[in-house]
């Protein structure tokens, strides 16, 4: 049977954001935002898959080694089980822009895990904090809720009119 599934972007969403333009190098400059082991949780027991779907480009320009960002996703996963908000997958995208078709908003980190984890996404949700996440939420048929670094600043019911 499908399930359920919350895809959460990496960096303003779990993470603080690296100054624009930036990357996080390794673990040591990963700072958890606020608020998003709360959502976790939530979600878990709402029974929702929750999977990290992530654009690293800073992996293709050379700035971040494989090897840092699996720490840094090592670090980001104890950080949160700390704070007892499992985390089921990680998905991402190391090319640079064109040369692929899983850099976000194309749909194919949510596609791969929609296939590995037998996803509905008319049941899903995309949490993110920018225009290519809500881009690829639409991509994907998924509904979208924009935050900013613990914040939560726009939900599927803000965009419903008002009669």
């Amino acid at each position: 049977m499908s399930r359920a599934c919350v895809f959460l972007d990496r960096d303003g969403v779990i993470n603080m954001k690296p100054p624009p333009g930036g990357y996080l190098r390794d673990a040591t400059e990963f700072r958890l935002a606020p608020n998003v082991a709360d959502w976790i949780r939530l979600f878990r027991a709402l029974g929702f898959l929750v999977i990290v779907v992530t654009n690293q480009r800073g992996v293709a320009r050379g700035i971040t080694r494989p090897a840092d960002l699996e720490e840094i996703h090592r670090r980001m996963r104890a950080e949160l089980e700390r704070a007892g908000a499992r985390i089921d997958d990680i998905f991402v995208c190391p090319h640079e822009e064109g040369a692929c078709d899983c850099r976000k908003p194309r749909p194919g980190l949510v596609e791969q895990a929609r296939e590995k984890w037998d996803i509905d996404l008319r049941r899903s949700v995309m949490i993110g904090d920018s225009d290519v996440d809500r881009q690829l939420a639409a991509n994907c048929g998924l509904r979208f809720i924009r935050v900013d670094e613990g914040r939560i600043l726009e939900t599927p019911a803000d965009e419903i009119q008002q009669p």
